[in-house]
């Protein structure tokens, strides 16, 4: 007969930990994890956000979701160069690249934060894609629609090598920071000569002949001459710029959130 061991069996931590950093977004405050996830590809980080993590006795089990590319560019432009504690120019876009979000490569423009159906999968389909938009205001150029689904066409924004307010100032990045604003002004001061002296290259968002879903992501190179790279290229499984992965940011998730807002 096996002796059974009685007495105090103390609780243990079985939940890796995970820090909460908060910054700004359309007035309100945005929670997403610090450190961002990876490096790893893009999918893979998604399903890291959705296992459970432990912040502290008030936030016991947290988990997080995939961001919006407005989300994301929050998170990054939060102390962007300030080589404080919080520094994602440092920490991630000049070694590696940031995950921005999803994005839709169409023959006539650019989606961002594609919705998806009841099971979870992307509308990528685009006769669809452009039904979504029959009912959407046209906003200095782009369309932006609710949960920050938005397109820009081709012709809204600049492609190449170009300064930071031409950048900022298109389509593309508006789109991206899902404002109705005419310049994207987080992007803009991320551009800036302050931290990427000879501007921007817009690369990887070319006219398509099918939708292809990608990952939009964001990254320095010295291939590049020491630009900022807004890439549009990127692969779910992998596929963006250089090797080992990018980043992303993971953002709490809303009912949690709310949850430790009412105690």
């Amino acid at each position: 007969m096996t002796e059974t061991q009685y007495g105090m069996k103390k609780a243990t931590h079985s939940l890796p930990e995970r820090s909460i950093l908060v910054v700004p977004h359309k007035d309100k405050n945005l929670q997403v994890s610090y450190p961002a996830f990876g490096p790893r590809g893009y999918n893979a980080n998604v399903t890291e956000m959705n296992k459970k993590y432990s912040h502290s006795a008030e936030r016991p089990e947290i988990s997080f979701r995939e961001p919006m590319t407005s989300e994301s560019i929050a998170a990054v432009a939060y102390g962007f160069g300030s080589k404080g504690d919080v520094d994602a120019k440092r920490d991630i876009l000049d070694p590696r690249w940031l995950q921005l979000g999803r994005i839709i490569l169409t023959s006539e423009g650019v989606f961002a934060n594609p919705p998806r159906d009841a099971q979870g999968n992307i509308f990528s389909d685009e006769k669809s894609l452009k039904a979504l938009l029959n009912r959407v205001t046209n906003v200095n150029g782009i369309y932006l629609a609710p949960n920050n689904v938005g397109f820009a066409p081709y012709e809204s924004f600049t492609r190449g090598v170009q300064d930071c307010n031409t950048f900022a100032e298109g389509g593309l990045a508006r789109l991206l920071e899902h404002t109705p604003a005419k310049m994207a002004e987080q992007l803009r001061a991320i551009a800036s000569p302050k931290n990427y002296k000879n501007g921007v290259n817009v690369w990887g968002f070319d006219s398509v002949s099918t939708p292809v879903v990608n990952v939009a992501s964001l990254f320095f190179s010295w291939v590049f001459d020491e630009r900022l790279v807004v890439d549009g290229g990127g692969w779910g499984d992998g596929g963006g710029w250089g090797d080992g992965g990018g980043y992303a940011f993971g953002v709490l998730r809303s009912g949690e959130a709310s949850a430790q807002k009412s105690k």
